[in-house]
């Protein structure tokens, strides 16, 4: 039973995510890494990062997810229970007008050249330039399915054009048929939760213009993702386009269907369906002119 004492305590959606998928004993024994600060070993880390991805729920209550970018040094963390981000989301973003007060947010700072990355969930509020997180949680993820790869122009002012549709047209769909990274924002009571997801390019599926569907890979074995799903179905999705600096963000749906299909490779027999209900395509949204990716070992 889940102790409403521990605000680190799994809720009762990762517990039964984590049942159905047989990981309970090992969900249990690495529990342990959430904190409730930042690790002191992780400031530097953070000070080194040019992207943070970030999830929040618009006004609606959807999940989305964005990114904030900058140059090395715009990430910084005063003290272990705080995170500061000199940056704001570009003003089309779905975010935009709720980053202005305080939300609830979940980010992942990851670096994709030593695939490296670092969840930190809290209470976000605007500051001159940027942000604060109050952190709630805090924990490192294993480098696994994270593609290397490096940003070869800095990052600068960006001049977006976002174009609003309830379905995908053929460049999105391009877009996310040949993906290798996306990120996945999902929300539960009391908190949001933004992940990695990576794989081999066309390990996203485009069953419809409206409908994904994508195998889920062995993890940390936490299940927050899938447990959040559980109790709260809603989710939002990120796409970059490496090459363009565009981005694809997505909010709809998501359903996990377990057992799915055979669990060889890294796959673990289940698959994530999710259903549209709104696309934001934005040119000039993010760094353009990546190097061409490494693909990850565990792909």
């Amino acid at each position: 039973m889940t102790d409403l004492v521990d605000p680190l305590a799994f809720h009762p959606g990762e517990l039964e995510a984590q049942r159905v998928a047989g990981l309970t004993e090992l969900a249990a024994r690495v529990r342990p890494i959430i904190s409730d600060a930042i690790p002191r070993g992780a400031f530097d880390f953070l000070e080194r990062q040019q992207m943070l991805v970030l999830g929040a729920q618009d006004h609606d209550g959807r999940p989305w997810a964005t990114s904030l970018v900058g140059q090395e040094g715009f990430l910084s963390a005063p003290d272990p229970h705080t995170l500061r981000a000199q940056a704001r989301v570009v003003p089309t973003d779905p975010l935009a007008e709720v980053l202005k007060d305080e939300t609830e947010v979940g980010t992942l700072a990851i670096d994709l050249v030593m695939r490296k990355r670092l969840r930190i969930n809290g209470r976000w509020r605007p500051v001159d330039g940027g942000g604060e997180i109050d952190v709630h949680q805090a924990f490192g993820n294993c480098p696994k399915y994270i593609q290397a790869r490096v940003m070869t122009e800095e990052p600068t002012g960006f001049h977006p054009v976002a174009q609003r549709s309830q379905v995908l047209d053929t460049r999105q769909s391009v877009l996310v048929s040949n993906a290798d990274t996306f990120f996945i924002a999902t929300a539960a009571e009391g908190g949001v939760d933004v992940s990695h997801r990576g794989g081999n390019p066309g390990f996203v599926e485009v069953v419809s213009p409206g409908e994904l569907v994508w195998p889920d890979y062995v993890g940390n074995a936490m299940m927050m993702t899938a447990g959040n799903l559980t109790v709260n179905p809603l989710a939002g999705l990120l796409f970059p386009d490496w090459n363009s600096g565009a981005t694809l963000q997505l909010t709809g749906t998501a359903e996990v269907r377990w057992s799915a299909g055979d669990e060889s490779g890294p796959a673990n027999g289940h698959e994530t369906v999710f259903r549209i209900t709104e696309a934001i395509w934005t040119e000039n949204a993010f760094p353009a002119k990546w190097t061409d990716p490494q693909y990850s070992r565990f792909n």
